[in-house]
């Protein structure tokens, strides 16, 4: 815990004061990362994405069609999408796509004394390393979500347009109408603090491998499964502020 604690003040102050000290970090190593932790996720968030969309459809109308209220379709998949199946899922998949690439990665460095070399040249490893995967995560995971919720939307039509007989129009009328932009922008928020937690522990796991090959994995293992358990507890604790406020 006092190591994950120290990253994240280190990496506050060469986000947030070192540039205004003239140590700014180079813009080009954002974009690789943003490419390697977002951009070549997307086709497996896209799938998902459309994937949830479906099944929440098919769920939905298998019990509303039995109250007659098939209707209310796209306003369960919206809803639902937007304030908790799009962050939660998609988060879970960057988690362990980038993730546990990235803890993969900083570990293998770790090992093979790479991270000790770039201390010997005078070049700060959470300047060098961290904060390029830490910017591209906060900028990807909540744009991810963004696409995600729209391919999940566009799912849901599929099921309501082709089983149901639900109008394009109607389909998107029901939507809007159930949804506000807080939905929306809860999401967003969502993924942005999923982003801090799934970097800083991905990060952390692997500038503090030990053992060789070994210790690679067991870092690994321990930055997905820590992960995932942050990401779930945050997302309830953050649910009963958005939706459950006195």
């Amino acid at each position: 815990m006092k190591n994950f604690l120290r990253l994240n003040v280190s990496l506050l102050y060469w986000v947030l004061v070192a540039p205004f000290k003239g140590q700014l970090f180079q813009i080009s190593p954002i974009f690789r990362q943003m490419v390697f932790i977002g951009v070549r996720a997307t086709p497996m968030v896209a799938l998902t994405a459309f994937s949830i969309g479906v099944t929440l459809a098919m769920q939905a109308a298998h019990s509303l069609q039995e109250l007659g209220a098939e209707i209310y379709v796209p306003d369960l998949v919206m809803v639902t999408l937007l304030r908790e199946m799009g962050p939660v899922l998609i988060a879970v998949i960057v988690i362990g796509r980038s993730g546990s690439a990235v803890a993969a990665e900083l570990g293998t460095m770790k090992v093979s004394e790479e991270i000790e070399a770039l201390e010997v040249m005078a070049i700060n490893p959470i300047r060098y390393l961290i904060v390029p995967r830490f910017i591209a995560m906060l900028i990807m995971l909540p744009a991810l979500t963004v696409l995600g919720n729209y391919i999940g939307v566009f799912g849901g039509w599929a099921v309501c347009h082709f089983a149901l007989d639900v109008t394009t129009a109607g389909y998107i009328i029901r939507a809007l109408e159930s949804a506000d932009t807080w939905d929306l922008y809860s999401g967003i928020i969502k993924s942005a603090v999923f982003a801090w937690l799934i970097i800083t522990i991905a990060c952390n796991a692997g500038l503090h491998v030990e053992g060789g090959a070994e210790g690679v994995g067991q870092a690994t293992t321990a930055a997905v499964v820590q992960s995932l358990l942050a990401m779930l507890v945050t997302n309830a604790i953050l649910t009963a502020l958005f939706f459950f406020k006195a």
